[in-house]
């Protein structure tokens, strides 16, 4: 079965290629589009390997996961703080403000706004109540 065929089927054709598959009987799910990613990555599993041993531990685990993003070298970010507009680029080894460069853009909003705050959430990268 091709991953791209599971867009065009309803709820019961999900649930019937999952039987098909070899997958048991599939979840007392409602949702057409959580049934068919749950299906598409049950295929590519099967056909290409699941998670390492690792991953697995880690998801049993219920350890936190830490996504991190590289920022490119000349990346510009801009925040109004006060009235006044701030523009912090990323650089080699941190982020330079006012030809000053900082380790992190945490450092930065705390030097633009005197209080200690997440430089992610103060810069509008990351919503301060779902961190991403």
């Amino acid at each position: 079965m091709e991953v791209r065929a599971l867009e065009s089927r309803d709820l019961e054709g999900l649930r019937l290629e999952w039987r098909r598959c070899g997958f048991g009987r599939p979840p007392k799910i409602r949702s057409v589009e959580i049934l068919g990613l749950m299906l598409a990555w049950r295929i590519q599993a099967a056909a290409w390997g699941g998670l390492d041993a690792a991953s697995r531990r880690r998801l049993r685990s219920g350890a936190a996961v830490r996504v991190t993003t590289t920022v490119q070298p000349g990346t510009v970010f801009s925040r109004e703080f006060r009235g006044v507009m701030h523009r912090v680029t990323a650089v080699d080894g941190g982020y330079l403000w006012k030809d000053q460069t900082f380790p992190s853009l945490s450092n930065v909003a705390l030097a633009i706004s005197g209080v200690k705050r997440s430089g992610p959430v103060f810069f509008g990268l990351k919503d301060k109540h779902r961190g991403a």
